[in-house]
């Protein structure tokens, strides 16, 4: 079973943790990705072991609950209802639920492309360490139309659960 560490911005990283930090932030800035970086999810959940990130989960309240959540995050939708309609309340949702504004901010929605947007909107916003969560939490549609046969949270055996 994985225990959930609550994050702690005085969380002492190991060099491993922020060398990947560090290379997520070098290669967004030689992207010219308008957010801190990308992180694969086993990085995003050691950084959440550690106390050094919070988790926040941007996938709708219908996804978080029945296709499964990663214990102890927050859900802050990026867009509402089964048509997805763009929460426009999304970054004050975001700033208020979170305690410490310094501490990294780990994006994660279905296959990572709405947490990207989010991360770009949280960074506007000025929030000042969003990052996405590389493959989401199903991961990329297979060549028979499936997820997480491939990639994604669950792929890797993360800790999720349903309610």
């Amino acid at each position: 079973m994985f225990a959930v560490l609550a994050p702690n911005s005085a969380a002492v990283l190991s060099p491993e943790l922020q060398q990947a930090l560090d290379e997520a932030r070098r290669a967004a800035r030689l992207d010219g990705v308008p957010f801190a970086g990308s992180l694969p999810p086993k990085t995003a959940w050691a950084l959440v072991q550690a106390g050094a990130a919070r988790l926040v989960d941007v996938r709708s309240v219908e996804e978080y609950r029945f296709v499964g959540h990663v214990p102890g995050t927050l859900n802050v939708p990026w867009a509402t209802g089964t048509s997805l309609t763009r929460n426009p309340r999304f970054t004050r949702e975001l700033e208020a639920k979170l305690a410490d504004k310094e501490l990294p901010v780990l994006l994660l929605c279905r296959s990572g492309k709405r947490s990207a947007l989010a991360a770009e909107a949280a960074t506007r916003a000025g929030l000042p360490q969003v990052f996405n969560v590389l493959e989401g939490f199903e991961g990329e549609i297979d060549a028979y139309g499936q997820r997480g046969h491939g990639d994604g949270w669950r792929f890797h055996g993360l800790p999720w659960q349903q309610d």
